[in-house]
C-alpha cells in the first residue's frame, strides 16, 4: 500500500513540473555568444537576485526575446543594456553605475561597516573604563586579615 501511495505521488509530481524554455537560433555564432552574454549580465526584474538566462518568469521571457530580437536586428550590447534600464531601471544591472540615484547602494555598506565598528569601540571602551570602588578603612583591614589568613 505504501509502494502504491508513493509511486502515485511522484508520478502526479512529475506533472506539476513545468518548464519553458525558449529555443532562439542565430545566424551568426558571435550574435549568440552576444545574446548569452547579455542574458547573464541582466538581473530578472521579479527574481531579482537571478539573471534573465536561470529566470523562469514571464518577465524574464519577455526581457530575453526584447534581447534577442535586438540582437538579432544588430543593435551592440550597449543599445541593448542602454534600452533595458532606460525601460527598468539601473535595478536591471548587476553593477548599477555610481550616481545619485544609487549612491546610497555603493556606499552603504561602508556607512554600515562604520556604524558597527564605532558601536563596538564605545562598547569596549565604557566596558574597560569600569568604575573602581572605594575601599574605606575596614574593607583594607579585611583584605589585610584574609591575606595574612592565607600566608600561614
Amino acid at each position: 500500500m505504501r509502494q502504491l501511495i508513493l509511486s502515485l505521488m511522484l508520478s502526479l509530481s512529475v506533472f506539476t513540473v513545468e518548464a519553458r524554455v525558449e529555443a532562439y537560433h542565430f545566424d551568426d555564432p558571435a550574435k549568440e555568444a552576444r545574446y548569452k552574454q547579455l542574458i547573464d549580465e541582466l538581473r530578472c526584474l521579479v527574481c531579482q537576485n537571478q539573471n534573465l538566462a536561470a529566470s523562469n518568469a514571464e518577465l524574464a521571457q519577455d526581457m530575453r526575446r526584447l534581447t534577442y530580437e535586438m540582437v538579432s536586428e544588430g543593435a551592440t550590447n550597449e543599445e541593448v543594456v542602454l534600452f533595458m534600464v532606460e525601460r527598468y531601471g539601473d535595478f536591471v544591472l548587476y553593477r548599477p553605475p555610481f550616481k545619485t540615484s544609487t549612491a546610497l547602494l555603493w556606499v552603504g555598506p561602508f556607512i554600515m561597516l562604520a556604524i558597527g565598528v564605532l558601536v563596538l569601540v564605545v562598547f569596549v571602551r565604557r566596558r574597560s573604563v569600569g568604575e573602581t570602588p572605594e575601599l574605606d578603612a575596614q574593607d583594607h583591614e579585611r583584605a589585610k586579615r584574609l591575606l595574612d589568613d592565607k600566608k600561614i
